[in-house]
């Protein structure tokens, strides 16, 4: 008996996407969730009497738009573009990280500091492994798969915004504001 037209346990190409979308939001969901959980941890540790507000350098402001770059490019399939600017990214936040050590901003002085290299860490492991998605996508280039890969890259860029916007605005004194700490 010829089985190859009942096609058992094999799902066509557009169930495979809808799965791979499906398994997508799912994990933007829990990323979510991890990072909110942690915003809330910076927001009642700032809050506390020993936080200081730290000096936001201007390379993150470079950073944040080589990832809307990146974000264009993705979103127009431009994917050689995209990823080159997931890496310039990841180099730009680098450069951060070392004008802030030249500030004498380190990783233990202060919970404002802390904090700061634990979620641009975090999320800067979020775009090397999205690497790693762009660049299987990019071995096997689908429209569904250029679609999902340029979906992940702007949920990078939203989830940057949010972090860039809390780590500028919430200084200790607003957290305690927001805590409901009297000085």
């Amino acid at each position: 008996m010829n089985t190859s037209a009942l096609h058992l346990g094999q799902p066509g190409e557009a169930a495979r996407e809808r799965a791979l979308s499906a398994g997508l939001w799912v994990f933007l969901v829990v990323v979510t969730s991890l990072f909110s959980l942690f915003l809330a941890a910076y927001v009642m540790r700032l809050s506390s009497p020993d936080a200081t507000a730290i000096p936001m350098p201007w390379q993150l402001w470079l950073s944040t738009a080589v990832l809307a770059l990146g974000s264009v490019m993705m979103h127009r399939g431009q994917l050689i573009a995209g990823g080159a600017c997931a890496l310039g990214f990841l180099v730009v936040q680098w450069w951060a990280w070392q004008a802030l050590q030249a500030a004498n901003v380190v990783l233990t002085g202060n919970p404002a500091a802390s904090f700061f290299y634990l979620l641009t860490a975090l999320h800067g492991l979020h775009v090397a492994g999205g690497l790693v998605a762009w660049a299987n996508v990019q071995a096997e280039p689908t429209p569904g798969r250029i679609a999902l890969c340029a979906r992940y890259w702007h949920y990078l860029l939203l989830l940057w915004v949010v972090l860039f916007a809390a780590f500028a605005w919430i200084t200790p004194d607003v957290a305690r504001a927001i805590c409901g700490v009297t000085a």
